[in-house]
């Protein structure tokens, strides 16, 4: 299915990419992504010739009847990988994604946590960072472009609108080898994967983590909601 859909999505989306050199030919790497919309997983491994793993919900692959096996298979095609989150646990994600890398993969990866609700680059979590020292692999910065226009927040089928990709040059923290229960250096190399990543992106930053950006978002709407006058009857 993916050789049949990725011709497709390259006239759909006609990707340009630039940096491309700096994701290695073979070998393992971790392609850490702003992250704008759904589709951003789908798009960024269009621009070069190697495959990129990605966690995915299992409810992706648990659907019943022929919607349910369509969307199972899709996401198997593009290479993502079914984990249980739920409960917050990140053990089950980061086993999945080290399995990848030692496997000499390209593993992908949001270190926002989720997508941002403005377009706006927010406070990385410490995931990435946490694989790259156990790995050891090292991180590619990457910065989405325009996927936020083809795809809004809510919309399901996205626009035929020419999406860019920038890969930014290897970051390598292999120095700080088995200090990865460190808070304090998983903040650090955090905080340089945003900043690297920020340098490729004309994006703000908010040092804030996007879910709570998220539910200030939905709080304020509801208490907007509560506000409102009740309309009069007619």
């Amino acid at each position: 299915m993916r050789h049949i859909l990725g011709p497709l999505a390259k006239l759909y989306f006609r990707p340009w990419a630039k940096g491309v050199e700096n994701v290695p030919a073979e070998g393992p790497a971790i392609l850490a992504s702003n992250h704008l919309a759904v589709i951003d997983s789908f798009v960024m491994p269009l621009t070069f010739n190697r495959r990129v793993r990605f966690i995915g919900k299992s409810d992706y692959f648990t659907g019943r009847g022929l919607k349910g096996k369509a969307v199972a298979g899709f996401m198997r095609s593009m290479g993502v990988i079914p984990v249980d989150r739920t409960g917050g646990k990140a053990e089950g994600a980061l086993a999945a994604a080290k399995a990848v890398l030692d496997e000499g993969g390209l593993f992908g990866i949001y270190p926002e946590g989720t997508r941002s609700p403005d377009g706006r680059l927010y406070r990385a979590k410490t995931g990435a960072a946490r694989l790259a020292i156990v790995t050891g692999a090292p991180v590619i910065p990457v910065v989405m472009i325009d996927t936020d226009k083809a795809q809004r927040i809510g919309q399901r089928i996205p626009k035929p609108l020419s999406i860019g990709v920038i890969f930014g040059e290897p970051l390598d923290f292999s120095r700080y080898a088995g200090m990865e229960n460190d808070r304090y250096i998983l903040r650090a190399v955090a905080d340089e994967i945003t900043l690297a990543t920020a340098r490729l992106s004309d994006q703000e930053y908010v040092d804030m983590y996007a879910a709570t950006a998220k539910a200030n978002l939905a709080a304020e709407g509801k208490a907007a909601a509560e506000e409102k006058p009740a309309e009069l009857p007619h």
